[in-house]
């Protein structure tokens, strides 16, 4: 009797899936002319529009309809390893990352990266051994530093927003030490316990923190160890509360309490601050440079074409290849609020807020003036999942939460970060 349950399971399972998929991996254009194609993302119904904008416009110009089906974003990934066991993948998918279980049956997108009237950015190219590419980034995604511009203009403290004229983590310290006492804020500072703003921090003290190796080690050095220990050390519950790194206090909300100075997270808070921080003025600032200029870069979504045969691979391949044309891709990122992935576009973002539009701005600027090493956790994560490996649950908080609270030191929370590394992903 069980076993006719997980049978009747499957079957719904399979014809559900294809129902989704509609013709992907069969019907209308396995031999001959393509009519449809089917795109898979998970995205706001706002962010969708700019893909359904593009669909129209590819329907008018080809005659190719376009169905693009928005799922669940904790639905998307599974659906898709289903889907390819299954062998009913869609076209075209926004996919979160890159899966092993079908990352063989995708259509190499080389050419289009390569096209230089593309302008795509190579540093946030993934390529295997063989050169192929696998998926294009939709959009990136950077971290950066916001400030309480009420709190600065209050304390009639300068704060710059241009990349060129970047602070240090010590003159911004200086400024935010100025700041919180003439205001009577509580805090300097409040960052996002994340090992990917962790990152960005580490890549501005110019280390080279968890950047593998070819035999698939980690090094790790006193540069990196020193740089670690001085993070640990802003987290005194003076310049940084200690609750967020070490008990998951919501940065976010301190912040928008107005009695932080500066909170330093990423481009996905302007929109919400422009719309849900009502009681003081708020901006983006330039990231400090620490030497380097750098931030932690990643993508938005990947895009991906499947190889579902000869015919409907060509036809995902044109369709994205219409996407990434500068001026398709324009309007795509200027429709959706995306921090585009190429050079040289003309993009007015529709935003009312000016902080908002002041905001993506300056982080257009950062991305194109940051280090290559502000990218390099995004590539490498692809190309671990191509060779079929997963990070898993990163243990970089929980043990930075620990050297916080003075259980470990910074030599021992890197040795423990990076051995499981090795042990995942080496």
């Amino acid at each position: 009797m069980k076993s006719s349950k997980r049978m009747l399971a499957l079957v719904g399972g399979i014809a559900a899936l294809a129902l989704l998929s509609g013709c992907a991996s069969g019907g209308s254009g396995d031999g001959g002319k393509v009519d449809e194609l089917t795109f898979w993302l998970s995205t706001s119904s706002a962010q969708e529009k700019g893909y359904q904008d593009l669909a129209t416009a590819y329907e008018k110009q080809t005659g190719v309809t376009v169905k693009i089906v928005n799922l669940p974003y904790d639905g998307l990934q599974a659906k898709l390893r289903e889907s390819a066991q299954a062998n009913s993948l869609p076209d075209v998918v926004r996919a979160a990352g890159i899966d092993p279980i079908w990352s063989g049956k995708t259509v190499d997108l080389a050419s289009i990266v390569s096209d230089k009237a593309n302008g795509i950015d190579q540093d946030l190219i993934a390529k295997d051994k063989d050169g192929k590419v696998t998926s294009i980034p939709s959009d990136v995604t950077a971290a950066g530093l916001f400030v309480n511009k009420s709190l600065f203009d209050k304390a009639g403290v300068a704060y710059p927003t241009d990349p060129a004229k970047a602070w240090t983590w010590s003159e911004f310290l200086d400024a935010a030490d100025k700041v919180k006492a003439d205001t009577g804020a509580k805090y300097d500072l409040v960052f996002d316990s994340s090992p990917s703003r962790l990152r960005a921090y580490m890549f501005t003290k110019g280390t080279d923190f968890m950047q593998q190796e070819k035999d698939g080690s980690f090094p790790t050095d006193a540069k990196t160890v020193d740089a670690l220990q001085d993070f640990a050390d802003m987290n005194d519950d003076s310049v940084m509360p200690k609750s967020v790194w070490t008990s998951g206090q919501d940065p976010n909300a301190l912040f928008k309490s107005g009695q932080v100075v500066a909170y330093f997270s990423g481009v996905w808070q302007s929109s919400d601050f422009a719309s849900n921080i009502t009681d003081f003025d708020w901006a983006s600032a330039a990231t400090p440079a620490d030497p380097t200029h750098a931030t932690e870069i990643n993508y938005g979504g990947n895009i991906v074409g499947f190889e579902n045969s000869d015919t409907r691979g060509a036809a995902a391949k044109k369709f994205i290849d219409y996407m990434y044309d500068p001026t398709n891709y324009a309007k795509l990122v200027t429709t959706n609020g995306f921090l585009p992935v190429e050079s040289g576009l003309d993009i007015t973002y529709p935003f009312k807020s000016q902080a908002a539009k002041d905001s993506f701005a300056l982080y257009q600027k950062e991305i194109e003036a940051a280090d290559p090493i502000s990218s390099s956790y995004a590539k490498a994560a692809s190309e671990w999942a191509v060779e079929g490996k997963e990070i898993g649950t990163d243990p970089t908080t929980a043990e930075v939460g620990k050297l916080i609270n003075g259980q470990q030191s910074a030599k021992e929370t890197l040795d423990t970060i990076t051995k499981y590394y090795e042990e995942h992903v080496g």
